[in-house]
């Protein structure tokens, strides 16, 4: 559907004099221009818990509109190894859903996709990761358990997303110490092929105390940089939660808030742009206004913007977080209310805000990221990275057109994405059906190429979601819509158990109605 939305653009000869002085370096395109492009999807696995047309699995996921996906998150345990933080959902044993090697899977799809897991964020702090690394013995513990990880779940590397070295409770230590755990982990990587990238900051004072630039930049494969977040509800007043260039009105360390300055300080203290990848946001930070006449930047503004229906705190996931919508939220929220948006474009800024009554918010649309993309392929630099594929409209609802961000960011950089054809019928083929999947030292018995079957809904799928097979309690299939066909993946539950639908995953026999004399497997 087309969103009617009544857009504003400040003072048009202000918008052109923009165009021409700051745009022009968006469109001069560097000798770099022409390689392709890095184009990284961060995932959000607690996605899978939002409600409603929110929920987003791994099944969701395109794997041909990014050139790497990364599974957020990993985390550092106890005994300093790599674990996973939601072992229900992430990984196959004792029942799980297995989400990692599924992740990992959609390779089979896209051979040239690269599957990695970034272990941190926000929510892990500092202070654990200070402590590890400042050990030697507990640096090669840590490793160790990292290749194993890696390995086990057909990982292609990891992005360490430290939120931040010599920060939230770090010593200054940290600095040198993550240099030596990078390298660590950089010497462990080789013999087996693994990447080693880092999600890192964009604020300066954090670059200043948490990064030795040059030995990132020797040691890493791709530098993530996070150029979002720069105001939020934690500050009173209204600001973007990304903007390209400094605004005419920003003051103090505002002045440094922008991607283009996170940018070239990355680059003047020894970053090779073209290791460094643009970090995007597919979402929008928003603010409720102290009076609603006074709704430009610096405007008063003492709480967070309501929360929107789907997206859900990291730690409270059933809990909805204000203060950010992502773009599937705000794209909904236009269409919902036609006219009622009044929606600004900052010439310098170079993305869009809008307002109605009391509510603001700041986010990224087509336009703006385009533009981003294109500044991203000026600066020379590796490409662009997004947080998080989850907040696209990855339905199509408001534009028809599903992933439509990561799709307008991709083929600016890149030119059209390009889909294989569909196979050719082959009648002297025939398949064996489902086989067994091998990643690593793990093994299931999910289909490694799923079948497919074509709608309208038939005997296999009546729609999309997970069901029991008829024949045998211990087995279950998903159904996943895809295009003009369904794409149907087979499972098979632990020993002693049966697949539960009130659960859509395995659980004793005693508690399936149906199934409570179910023999098991070899009998």
């Amino acid at each position: 559907m087309k969103l009617s939305i009544a857009i504003i653009v400040l003072v048009a000869t202000l918008h052109v004099s923009a165009s021409l002085s700051v745009g022009s370096k968006v469109f001069s395109l560097s000798p770099l221009a022409e390689k392709k492009k890095k184009m990284v999807c961060y995932y959000g696995s607690w996605a899978v818990y939002r409600p409603g047309a929110g929920k987003f699995d791994v099944e969701d996921l395109d794997p041909f509109i990014c050139t790497h996906i990364i599974y957020g998150f990993a985390g550092l345990g106890y005994d300093n190894t790599i674990i996973s933080l939601d072992p229900y959902n992430d990984l196959p044993e004792n029942w799980g859903k297995g989400a990692m090697v599924r992740f990992t899977g959609l390779k089979s799809q896209n051979p040239e996709l690269k599957a990695i897991l970034a272990i941190g964020g926000w929510n892990e702090g500092s202070e654990k990761y200070s402590k590890m690394v400042s050990i030697p013995s507990e640096r090669a513990k840590f490793t160790s358990s990292v290749v194993e990880f890696l390995l086990k779940y057909n990982f292609d590397g990891l992005d360490f997303d430290w939120e931040y070295p010599a920060n939230r409770g770090g010593v200054q230590s940290d600095k040198e110490n993550f240099i030596h755990m990078i390298e660590e982990l950089k010497t462990a990587f080789a013999p087996h092929g693994l990447m080693l990238t880092a999600a890192v900051s964009a604020g300066k004072t954090t670059i200043d105390t948490g990064y030795d630039v040059p030995a990132m930049n020797r040691i890493l494969d791709q530098i993530h940089l996070m150029a979002y977040d720069f105001h939020g509800a934690w500050e009173d007043f209204t600001g973007h939660n990304s903007p390209l260039y400094s605004n005419e009105l920003d003051y103090g360390e505002f002045v440094t808030f922008n991607q283009d300055f996170a940018v070239n300080y990355w680059i003047e203290n020894g970053a090779d742009p073209s290791k460094l990848i643009l970090g995007m946001g597919l979402y929008g930070r928003g603010f409720v206004l102290n009076n609603p006449a006074d709704n430009g930047f610096y405007a008063g503004a003492n709480q967070p913007i309501t929360a929107g229906p789907y997206k859900r705190n990291i730690v409270y996931r059933y809990t909805r977080e204000a203060g950010i919508w992502g773009y599937n939220e705000v794209c909904e929220k236009f269409a919902a209310e036609p006219g009622l948006w009044t929606v600004v474009v900052d010439p310098f800024y170079m993305s869009p805000y809008a307002y109605k009554g009391n509510q603001w918010i700041g986010y990224d649309d087509q336009q703006s990221l385009k533009t981003k993309a294109q500044y991203a392929a000026s600066k020379g630099l590796g490409g662009a990275m997004v947080w998080s594929v989850e907040t696209d409209d990855f339905h199509g609802t408001c534009h028809g057109n599903p992933f439509i961000l990561v799709k307008t960011i991709f083929e600016t950089l890149n030119g059209p994405i390009i889909y294989p054809s569909p196979p050719t019928d082959d009648p002297n083929h025939t398949t064996t059906g489902a086989g067994e999947l091998t990643t690593g030292k793990y093994s299931t018995t999910t289909s490694p190429r799923p079948t497919t079957v074509t709608p309208p809904p038939n005997q296999t799928c009546q729609s999309e979601g997970y069901f029991p097979d008829p024949s045998d309690c211990g087995k279950y299939y998903l159904c996943v819509a895809n295009g003009n066909e369904w794409i149907i993946y087979n499972y098979e539950c632990g020993a002693g158990t049966v697949f539960d639908p009130s659960l859509n995953n395995c659980n004793f026999p005693y508690n399936v109605p149906g199934c409570e004399n179910y023999p098991g497997k070899g009998n």
